[in-house]
């Protein structure tokens, strides 16, 4: 037996299993070298390679040597990654086109290596490694000699987390083409039979919606060139009896920024296959002799401790391995653009710093309009130089005059656009992505830079460099305010048109790369019109991610809730913005705006020189609130609490179990209305705790099993917190 600590080979070399704090995966490279999937769940200890049964299905073929044995097929197996064309009629994870223009594949085991640690992805965001990480590669050769591919598997015992990707090889004599090539598949599941994915729109992003996974295929996901407001990359495979805080969920979280598909199914025998990678649909990939495509990574996790359960391996991953330091900590920060829009100039910003800093904030950020002739959404992207004219002084005369009040300075800026009116548009045309002799489509009056241009990414990187060196910035707000379409690059020649929606993505990370690699100081913030970029590929790079444009806390309410199936809260960019909101037209009590805009990281985003004294005390004592609770977000588990309608609740929970922060807050009130009762969660059960505003003393089995009951919710949008220490 070859043996790491948390992956065992065994049946000479043949059998796999990957083992964690709580699960275990296993695959296994049967007599005829097909992979097969054996298992993922809570862990067992035992070979179960005697769970495959075979079954001679009708109109499922077999493999020519084994032509005899008619229960044997690739057609009925658990395929560990699947591949089209060759007598599996399911969904592929992989499929292409050989250079004699056949479309089969039969991919046979060709060995393994082990690894302490990983490798890191080259060009492509990645799980960092932890002090226990350990991989497993596993090698597949075509029989007919054409390609391999080689599968890679990392395992985080800790947070019970296996990442996968693959890596299709051309090792032949001949070119072919990809035209699908997933991160992973799951195969031969038998627990779950739901799917919870998030969808939505812009500023109504990530709504949980829980679907049974039907005979066939359901398919979801992204073809806008961005991870998108309408369909998350993250989704939960589960039972019909999982809830918050019981049952069994597989998450898959794929590390990627760019178009992407989830496909869910049950096979003829009521199977369960998924496969996650990038969408294939206009995707081909020109593959010559000696040349490897690297897929995006995955994150899969297993939990049998329900949705909150994966949740807290999901936050734990992240926060460790996958988000970056904030270079600031925690600053809290005033934004300009519902303060001003486009109306403003270097007095009023200044204005807006000086009342910024009365209130105890860290952080300055100067939205658009401060470029070009930028007076509307109409034109200069692309021109990022400052107005000197619209400010009445230079970039580096504003933020030496912010930076002389003591606050950081930031400046929104949108990378990867372009307006037709704009200086470098009319310099270079050919930069836009736009089809050859066709009127492109236009979103928001711009269009979107070729990424996969090598010189553009350069001219970015400069530019933006000579930005944050002029500014002396300590924060960009990096946004992408339009879905992509007539996907054409005039930096790759016409057969391989294909490859531009995969190399752009390919040249945005390069150019997030170079810029982290200069500024490791600099705070980059994630924007695509609120959280149409949320996604585990750009929180390598940016801490945090602007959670949604919908500023409303009771439809925050919901977004933020959603964000949280997956990701940490520390990486929700969630502000208090004025009421009634602009978004919504709704009147909200400032003290619901503070409590929503809590669970993230904190800031504002109206004009404190409109607000009364008493508003402007609340605010300091807000900050001063967060402040106490930033330890929690960083190090603290999140839980969802399971309330009555109407009501929303969450609660942080510190690592050694002795401080809880719980907020509730309700949508709307009743008359003759039903008390609150909320059962905590991630208590000690033996310790006792002290409620700090009342001083009553509660067992934490007390508050988890029976629970507390909160006042009858009276008024507009009632907030409830509680402050729980444990007594010594």
């Amino acid at each position: 037996m070859d043996e790491f600590h948390w992956i065992r080979v065994e049946a000479e070399g043949r059998l796999f299993t990957l083992k964690s704090k709580n699960t275990e995966y296993q695959i296994w490279a049967d007599p005829h070298g097909l992979l097969n999937h054996l298992y993922w769940g809570k862990a067992v200890s035992q070979d179960l390679r005697g769970r495959l049964r075979k079954m001679d299905r009708g109109f499922s073929g077999n493999l020519y040597e084994t032509a005899e044995d008619r229960g044997y097929s690739v057609d009925t197996l658990p395929m560990e990654y699947p591949v089209g064309g060759a007598g599996d009629y399911r969904t592929p994870a992989l499929r292409l086109a050989l250079a004699d223009g056949s479309r089969s594949a039969d991919l046979r085991f060709a060995g393994y290596r082990l690894i302490r640690g990983r490798e890191s992805l080259k060009g492509l965001p990645y799980v960092r490694a932890g002090e226990e990480t350990e991989t497993l590669e596993i090698g597949l050769r075509d029989v007919a000699g054409a390609f391999s591919v080689l599968l890679r598997y990392s395992v985080w015992p800790e947070e019970d987390a296996v990442i996968r990707s693959a890596e299709i090889i051309n090792d032949g004599s001949a070119p072919l083409i990809l035209e699908k090539a997933a991160s992973a598949a799951l195969d031969g599941l038998r627990g779950p039979n739901s799917l919870l994915h998030f969808h939505g729109r812009h500023a109504a992003e990530r709504t949980p919606e829980r679907l049974p996974v039907p005979h066939g295929n359901l398919a979801l996901g992204s073809q806008r060139g961005m991870s998108s407001h309408h369909e998350n990359p993250f989704v939960i495979l589960c039972g019909e009896e999982t809830g918050e805080d019981a049952g069994e969920c597989w998450g898959s979280m794929l590390v990627y920024s760019g178009n992407h598909l989830e496909e869910a199914g049950l096979d003829q025998a009521n199977s369960l296959r998924f496969v996650t990678g990038i969408h294939p649909t206009g995707f081909s990939w020109h593959l010559a002799p000696g040349e490897r495509f690297q897929t995006p990574e995955t994150i899969l996790i297993f939990s049998d401790a329900g949705f909150n359960g994966l949740s807290g391996r999901y936050h734990r991953l992240l926060n460790r391995y996958v988000l970056p330091e904030n270079p600031m900590g925690h600053p809290v920060l005033l934004n300009s653009w519902e303060a001003c829009y486009f109306n403003f100039d270097a007095e009023k910003i200044l204005a807006l710093a000086e009342e910024a800093k009365g209130l105890g904030m860290d952080l300055l950020v100067l939205d658009d309009g401060w470029f070009g002739r930028r007076e509307s959404d109409n034109s200069s992207l692309g021109d990022w130089k400052t107005n000197e004219e619209k400010l009445g002084c230079s970039l580096r005369e504003l933020s030496e005059r912010i930076h002389e009040k003591g606050l950081k300075f930031g400046l929104w800026v949108e990378p990867e656009m372009i307006s037709e009116n704009s200086d470098l548009f009319r310099a270079h045309p050919e930069w836009a992505i736009r089809e050859p002799g066709r009127a492109p489509i236009i979103g928001r009056q711009q269009l979107v830079l070729d990424m996969a241009n090598p010189q553009v990414v350069d001219y970015l990187f400069d530019t933006l460099s000579a930005l944050v060196d002029e500014g002396k910035m300590e924060y960009i707000k990096w946004d992408f305010n339009r879905s992509v379409c007539n996907w054409y690059s005039h930096a790759l020649p016409a057969d391989r048109q294909g490859e531009a929606p995969h190399r752009f993505m390919l040249g945005t990370y390069d150019l997030l790369f170079r810029l982290r690699e200069k500024y490791p100081a600099l705070l980059i913030e994630g924007c695509s019109g609120g959280g149409g970029r949320f996604d585990a590929g750009m929180l390598f790079f940016s801490p945090q991610i602007w959670c949604s444009d919908n500023t409303d806390p009771i439809d925050r309410l919901t977004i933020q809730k959603g964000t949280s199936y997956g990701y940490p809260i520390r990486s929700m960019g969630a502000h208090v913005s004025a009421s009634p909101n602009h978004q919504s037209g709704r009147t909200t009590p400032l003290r619901a705006r503070g409590a929503v805009a809590m669970a993230g990281t904190f800031g504002y985003e109206l004009d404190p020189g409109k607000l009364s004294a008493e508003e402007k005390e609340e605010i300091k004592a807000q900050i001063a609130a967060y402040r106490e609770q930033t330890d929690l977000i960083d190090r603290g588990s999140y839980y969802r609490l399971t309330l009555r309608e109407g009501a929303f609740g969450w609660m942080l929970v510190s690592p050694e179990r002795d401080e809880a922060r719980v907020t509730v807050v309700c949508r709307e009130p009743e008359a003759n209305g039903r008390f609150l009762y909320a059962r905590l969660r991630g208590l000690d059960p033996e310790r006792v705790y002290r409620e700090e505003s009342m001083g009553l003393l509660w067992t934490g089995a007390a508050l988890m099993y029976a629970g507390v009951t909160l006042p009858e919710p009276m008024g507009d949008y009632p907030v409830y917190t509680l402050h729980l220490r444990a007594e010594e």
